[in-house]
């Protein structure tokens, strides 16, 4: 299928999306002076604006892409989760399998930002695993969403929504179903994602999955690659790999993509726009490597924009001219 044929099916699938909901907070201003109390800089802020992080961000850059998306995963009870809910509605992002556990804070990460140069970053969450009534609330969400899905995407930020029991109920339905799953993996978690369709971990993720401490031949990625899918027993690995492109192992081939980018500003939020370009492809019709490909040149639009950035598809159907 003509890539541009695949692109022209976004606005026809749907991706449900199971995972950690940050809220990405921007504080900007500028920095003229140094702190009599101590050694800082004094931000005098101009502007303070909001976005989707995580398992939202991954949604956005699907919505951005054109496709449907419906999001799952857990905030408090409080102003930040009111934020965050209101950034999905004017994303229109679905949110029904957004719950509330009001016995921790809705996750946000804040950075301060003089000028062009990010001053400092403070995270507040708490990272544990989820109750088991929110559990059971997002299981029978998944079963009920699954068989109206495309394809499922698993992003895992470790913030405790991606349970090992809520993986393998994920795995379970998309196999029932015969539905596409996919998943952007926390390495910690890394033999849980048995039986996926594709994971994509970033060079280092993959390394320390397998505990593999480095790699000094061409040969030793290859055995790398081949370990996950024999390991996982998953149908595919896509293995990002910055500047040098990226790879996609399958049972019985393999095949390296080298970079689209034609500059690099910023690689934030690089890793979410592969896994939603690439979902979104197979979602489409795809077959394993004209998705990745698509994930390729999504990124590579991507990273050379400023901040936490998106695609959309007349910026995919120009760089594919």
């Amino acid at each position: 299928m003509d890539l541009n044929n695949i692109i022209e099916k976004f606005s026809d699938a749907k991706v449900l999306i199971i995972g950690d909901l940050v809220l990405d907070r921007f504080i900007r201003g500028e920095a003229n002076r140094v702190s009599p109390e101590a050694p800082v800089p004094v931000v005098k802020v101009n502007n303070e604006t909001y976005c989707l992080g995580t398992a939202g961000n991954v949604a956005n850059n699907i919505v951005s892409l054109g496709g449907n998306v419906t999001v799952c995963g857990i905030v408090g009870r409080d102003n930040t989760a009111e934020i965050l809910r209101e950034q999905l509605l004017k994303k229109n992002i679905g949110a029904g399998g957004v719950f509330t556990d009001s016995s921790i804070p809705t996750s946000v990460k804040t950075r301060i930002i003089a000028g062009h140069q990010q001053v400092v970053r403070f995270d507040r969450e708490t990272v544990r695993d989820i109750p088991l009534s929110i559990s059971q609330k997002i299981l029978k969400f998944i079963s009920k969403e699954i068989p109206n899905s495309d394809a499922v995407l698993i992003s895992d930020y470790g913030k405790g929504v991606v349970t090992e029991s809520i993986i393998k109920e994920t795995i379970r339905l998309t196999k029932k179903y015969k539905k596409i799953v996919t998943v952007d993996p926390k390495m910690e978690h890394f033999r849980r994602y048995r039986g996926v369709d594709c994971i994509t971990p970033n060079l280092s993720e993959a390394m320390a999955g397998m505990y593999v401490a480095r790699l000094k031949t061409q040969s030793d990625f290859n055995k790398l690659g081949k370990q996950i899918l024999r390991e996982l027993k998953c149908r595919s690995v896509l293995i990002t790999q910055g500047k040098s492109g990226m790879t996609l192992f399958e049972r019985t081939k393999r095949n390296h993509i080298p970079t689209a980018a034609k500059e690099v500003f910023d690689v934030t939020g690089a890793g979410d726009t592969v896994i939603a370009a690439l979902t979104l492809a197979l979602a489409s019709g795809a077959s394993l490597l004209n998705a990745a490909k698509i994930a390729n040149y999504a990124a590579g639009i991507v990273v050379g924009k400023l901040g936490t950035a998106v695609v959309s598809p007349k910026e995919l159907t120009k760089i594919l001219k």
